[in-house]
């Protein structure tokens, strides 16, 4: 099986491909994992406004990861109207994963594959990575 290695302070750390390090904190004390699987303005609003609160309430021992999937996904779409608070999230840390069989469900159905934000990274499966950043110790929370 393929595998990825970090070396941190002289440890190497081996971490599967799918997994590899979630959120920009490694060595994280909280962490949290946002579920979008909603595509109304108020619930991708609602899930950016607790990435930023927990940010405050944690700046340096959190380790974030907003994982969309099903409608969800628009908020990880280029042309977003939240794209500003995504960007500026991401700059903070704060990852954004995108369920890459929920777009390639949009793309058989339209004919055309939405363009993503570059910030956005792209995971098989939305529900799995839940199930795997659960699995390391992340709270979900689902707004």
């Amino acid at each position: 099986m393929d595998r990825r290695f970090a070396l941190l302070g002289g440890v190497a750390f081996a971490a599967s491909p799918v997994i590899a390090w979630a959120g920009k904190n490694p060595f994280a004390t909280h962490k949290l994992v946002l579920q979008l699987s909603d595509a109304t303005p108020a619930k991708q609003q609602e899930v950016l406004n607790n990435a930023n609160a927990v940010l405050k309430a944690y700046p340096d021992t959190v380790s974030i990861v907003v994982v969309a999937f099903g409608p969800g996904v628009s908020l990880l779409f280029a042309d977003s109207p939240e794209r500003v608070g995504v960007d500026s999230l991401a700059a903070q840390g704060v990852e954004f994963d995108v369920c890459m069989n929920t777009i390639n469900t949009i793309t058989r159905k339209t004919g055309k594959t939405p363009k993503l934000n570059p910030t956005a990274k792209k995971v098989p499966f939305g529900v799995v990575r839940i199930m795997q950043l659960v699995k390391r110790g992340y709270i979900l929370v689902r707004p």
